[in-house]
């Protein structure tokens, strides 16, 4: 496919750190060089993570320091994402240097522990004896062991094994910008002491301060490609697989990356429009049991035949929109679905009710995410030529119209289909087959638009099935739940006789 070796050449490039600017990804493509020994700025940058609240420990003398672990969208219900940042100092020159800054995730399940993916810190990694079999912390690398005396308990804990790292080229520039000012500042008050003295010195160069973004809010890594896109009266529709935990994944992280550095920003689900009310009261409430219980009462949270829209990973995503603007983003969403109507008249439907929010507030980005049958953007289905799908039907009244199908490595996903007889729809965790274009989310868009309307992907690495919200223990339970029971043995999908 046309995106299949984007992820490798975004790799090297932010390595690399040979370019200038942002390379069309958001992401920068060059370093930040110090035009002062490292001795001189590391001060400044042990107090950027205080000042910051990233309460950290040092390794005197080798200017490494590595922050505590931070929950993504701390105090969420069902999280489950974990980072930590390592910053190290280089010297460029005897009077230059840089920091590189790496961010270490860790998730509560395996799902990230890739085979030979773990970083070997020594010769050995075990701390036991040699040949040492017994597992435990016995087994553990020195960094394992440590994570492991200071991780959350119980049913937040984190799995050991499940751990990435990439280096963050946007950490990196907002210590920069955050610090470089009063660098420049002392340098120059220096250079005024010295000069008083008899000493002749050279002219420091001026540095501009610009307002850095605040790292208060942990909105995981950054999304290469997104920050171009999300701009004011841009509308963006995902086109997605249900029942996945990584695309809610994705639309919260770029929500929360977006309002905390760019426009407001307004997501639509395609979520039944009687459920609005629901939802907004939700997104504004102070999500306790009670507000989680109105809106898990909707009959849509129980159907028999969930389809992976009313799945853990949505609800979960509710919840991070609503922390996020009880944190002060400007966030926001709304529901679009009509599924009393049928075929065209529901696409019909659905275009307005988007169209309808997106006019009241042309100002906000709108992050709109279906099935993707319903974002496309030309005429026509391989059953009905004169189909127009919603995503057509917006990009005829918003010039500004970005659609993305959705791209993702191999894994499961939960999904209602039709049987092999034809005759009726089992839903359930099924495999989902794709191509691997790395771990990093990314979006990119192609030169012009496929077959079906798409000016691109949207990318979000292996998948892994969500299973439905209230099965999980989300909400008060109905006549029909099974909160009790374990989701981690496997169960007989459950049938229709459509």
């Amino acid at each position: 496919m046309r995106w299949g070796v984007f992820a490798a050449c975004v790799a090297t490039a932010v390595l690399a750190g040979c370019a200038t600017g942002h390379g069309g990804t958001g992401i920068p493509d060059e370093e930040a060089i110090y035009d002062m020994p490292l001795e001189e700025i590391w001060p400044s940058v042990r107090q950027f993570f205080t000042d910051n609240q990233l309460s950290y420990r040092e390794d005197k003398g080798t200017f490494v320091l590595e922050t505590e672990w931070r929950e993504e969208f701390g105090g969420s219900r069902v999280s489950g994402f974990w980072h930590r940042y390592m910053v190290v100092g280089k010297r460029e020159t005897p009077s230059t240097s840089k920091l590189w800054v790496f961010r270490i995730t860790r998730t509560a399940n395996d799902t990230m522990a890739n085979p030979g993916a773990q970083i070997g810190w020594g010769v050995s990694r075990s701390l036991g004896p040699e040949g040492d079999s017994e597992g435990g912390v016995a087994g553990n690398s020195a960094e394992d062991t440590a994570a492991f005396m200071s991780q959350p308990q119980g049913e937040n804990a984190i799995v050991a094994e499940s751990r990435d790292g990439q280096r963050d080229l946007v950490m990196e520039w907002k210590v920069f910008n955050a610090i470089s000012p009063q660098l420049a500042k002392a340098k120059e008050e220096q250079q005024l002491k010295e000069s008083s003295l008899g000493k002749r010195v050279a002219q420091a160069p001026a540095v501009k301060s610009t307002p850095v973004p605040g790292v208060a809010i942990e909105c995981g890594m950054p999304i290469i490609g997104m920050a171009p896109q999300a701009k004011r009266g841009t509308v963006m529709l995902l086109g997605e697989l249900h029942g996945t935990q990584e695309v809610p994944r994705f639309v919260a992280q770029g929500v929360c990356q977006t309002a905390s550095s760019g426009p407001p920003v307004t997501v639509g689900l395609e979520l039944p429009v009687e459920n609005q009310e629901r939802v907004a009261t939700f997104l504004r409430s102070a999500g306790t049991d009670d507000d989680w219980a109105k809106l898990m009462e909707a009959p849509f949270w129980r159907s028999p035949f969930p389809d992976g829209r009313s799945s853990e990973a949505v609800a979960n995503l509710l919840d991070q929109l609503r922390r996020l603007r009880s944190q002060g983003l400007d966030v926001d969403a709304f529901v679009f679905d009509h599924p009393k109507q049928q075929g065209q008249e529901r696409e019909s439907a659905m275009a307005d009710t988007v169209l309808s929010y997106v006019r009241k507030s042309p100002q906000r980005f709108f992050l709109v995410v279906a099935g993707n049958i319903h974002p496309r953007t030309t005429q026509g289905l391989p059953w009905d030529k004169k189909y127009r799908p919603m995503g057509l039907l917006i990009s005829q009244q918003v010039e500004d119209t970005v659609a993305l199908d959705v791209a993702y490595n191999s894994g499961t996903a939960w999904i209602c289909a039709v049987g092999p007889n034809g005759e009726k729809l089992e839903c359930g965790v099924k495999q989902a087959k794709g191509k691997d274009n790395g771990d990093r989310y990314f979006v990119h868009l192609w030169d012009d638009r496929d077959k079906n309307g798409f000016h691109g992907v949207f990318y979000v690495g292996p998948v892994t099935a969500s299973l439905p919200a209230v099965r999980r223990g989300l909400g008060r339970p109905g006549a029909d739940d099974n909160s009790i029971r374990s989701w981690l043995e496997p169960e007989e999908p459950r049938l229709s006789s459509r």
